[in-house]
């Protein structure tokens, strides 16, 4: 496969599974879960990457009061902040974020900000200074809502913005937004971004004159 080039103006950043490889805290804590609520593991591991807890919740148990998911999903962030073992940074991740430090960026994650502090400061990876969690948004991926504020935060239109996602919600949150993709790692492979990486070894981010980007993805 050819080398792909995407020209843009910013970069917004989904986190778990995009900077940090978080899955083994977050099958930890959500086979837990669905074995407590007599719901299949596996079936519940298929769906909850991406989205906050309590969005997931309810794809999973479509009957219950929202205010219940809403609850339990409080206690369930409490538990996996609490829980870094075994969080780690995607590959080339601490090298990538040095290469944007000066440059526009945003985080854009469905954890809130404490989780989001916890699993960056356990992969030993700066915390963007513009940065959209759970606490900023009215819905949960796939809707677009996350990555338009990072746009209109970083001052840029959705069109100018490339996404950088791994799973089928954050994807779709950016397609949304009207914003390019790229896909990171196993989970995004088989979802049609607009480019894809096994992980961030494989880019590299060059800075125009103009103040504009160029982002080169390594052929495979």
């Amino acid at each position: 496969m050819s080398a792909t080039v995407l020209e843009t103006r910013a970069l917004l950043l989904d986190m778990d599974g995009t900077l940090v490889n978080s899955d083994a805290v977050v099958e930890r804590c959500w086979r837990r879960w669905a074995l407590r609520h007599g719901l299949d593991p596996e079936a519940a591991l298929k769906v909850v990457h991406g989205r906050q807890g309590y969005a997931t919740m309810a794809v999973l148990l479509p009957d219950r009061p929202m205010e219940q998911n809403y609850a339990e999903n409080r206690e369930l962030l409490a538990e996996e902040t609490a829980d870094t073992e075994g969080v780690v940074p995607i590959g080339g991740a601490a090298a990538f974020m040095a290469a944007i430090a000066a440059l526009p960026h945003a985080l854009v994650t469905s954890a809130d900000e404490a989780l989001a502090r916890a699993r960056m400061t356990a992969a030993a990876l700066p915390m963007p200074e513009v940065r959209v969690t759970a606490e900023s948004v009215g819905a949960s991926k796939p809707d677009p809502e996350g990555f338009l504020k990072g746009a209109a935060e970083l001052g840029f239109d959705p069109a100018d913005c490339v996404v950088f996602e791994d799973s089928e919600a954050g994807i779709a949150a950016g397609r949304a937004a009207g914003m390019r993709i790229v896909g990171v790692g196993p989970r995004a492979a088989a979802l049609a971004p607009d480019a894809h990486v096994d992980d961030l070894t494989q880019l590299r981010v060059e800075a125009l004159a103009d103040g504009s980007l160029r982002l080169h993805v390594a052929g495979r």
